[in-house]
């Protein structure tokens, strides 16, 4: 006997069946919302690249981070602007530096919010790269073990102020197995850390680097991040990164890596992060802003098909907004 021609259509007639049988699901839990956090007083400067994403003095990115631990997105990682940067990037590891200061005052305000710190060195450096330079400076040239030590200091000084997390993006050799070892010298034991395991060298990032101020001045980064051609290549920084120490791992960006998030998905023993980057937030902006697409709709599927290709955890400049449309379709 033949099948009925409509036997797969018997479960989508109806809202109530689609929704029982959904294989992938999101929840606010699962996203982290980034933030740039700025000094001086009252500050809340838009970022024309990113439209609904500010540049945020102290107090305001409480009252920013208030509003989405409320709609059920309960943790944050912060990047830092400060008010003065130098060829070693000395502000991102000072214990009075914007960053630090910034988590002490979430966690007397939101004690119960999950507070992740960038540990990286370019919205630090005047020159804009990830670790101090060498004299092949011109070419992007990172000095890896050296910028080893500033990124364990950093993460260090986050430890001290109360984060719950490092996450270090620098892509230096070996900065996990660093900052764990100067994490626990110094009684941090406790806290975890989030590599941006591999992390490739995106034309994604551009409104990042407006948001943050961290553009190179010369070269790029393509010396330390990952070639975007290569997928082998981000199993095996995966793989170093857990042996190093690593409690998750990141994919970033996430668009155009889905293929590599669901790679690292199937073979990683800790849980998996991608990060939904700065240039996919803004192309759906500007198609919005257009009329070209739907916003809500368009979001939600970006954001379920990163949760369907193997992502435990979403960093989203779209947090907040995806909570609201979860919540009214609860």
């Amino acid at each position: 006997m033949p099948f009925p021609l409509h036997r797969m259509r018997r479960l989508r007639s109806h809202p109530w069946a689609r929704e029982m049988v959904r294989e992938t699901r999101l929840h606010p839990s699962m996203l982290i919302e980034p933030f740039f956090v700025r000094e001086g007083e009252r500050k809340r400067d838009p970022i024309g690249s990113m439209p609904g994403v500010f540049q945020l003095s102290i107090e305001n990115l409480v009252k920013e981070c208030a509003a989405a631990r409320d709609l059920g997105v309960g943790a944050a990682i912060l990047f830092g602007i400060p008010a003065a940067k130098d060829a070693h990037g000395s502000e991102g590891y000072s214990e009075r530096g914007i960053v630090p200061r910034a988590i002490r005052a979430l966690k007397k305000e939101i004690p119960d919010l999950f507070v992740i710190a960038d540990v990286c060195l370019c919205e630090y450096t005047d020159h804009g790269h990830c670790g101090l330079v060498g004299t092949d400076a011109a070419k992007g040239s990172v000095l890896n073990d050296p910028t080893l030590e500033l990124l364990a200091k950093e993460s260090v000084a986050y430890a001290e102020a109360g984060a719950d997390m490092v996450a270090p993006s620098a892509m230096m050799d070996g900065q996990v197995m660093a900052i764990r070892e100067a994490l626990d010298r110094r009684g941090f034991e406790a806290v975890p850390i989030l590599s941006y395991a591999a992390k490739y060298a995106s034309g994604f990032y551009g409104p990042f680097r407006e948001a943050a101020q961290s553009a190179p001045r010369f070269g790029d980064r393509r010396a330390y991040q990952m070639d975007p051609a290569n997928a082998r290549e981000a199993l095996r920084e995966v793989e170093l990164d857990v042996e190093e120490g690593a409690d998750m791992v990141m994919v970033k960006p996430a668009l155009s890596y889905l293929d590599v998030l669901r790679r690292v998905a199937e073979r990683s023993p800790v849980p998996v992060a991608a990060y939904n980057v700065s240039g996919e937030y803004s192309m759906v902006k500007a198609a919005a802003e257009k009329g070209w697409i739907d916003e809500e709709r368009i979001t939600m599927e970006i954001l379920t098909s990163i949760r369907r290709a193997g992502a435990d955890v979403i960093l989203t400049y779209h947090a907040r907004e995806a909570a609201r449309y979860l919540s009214r379709h609860a």
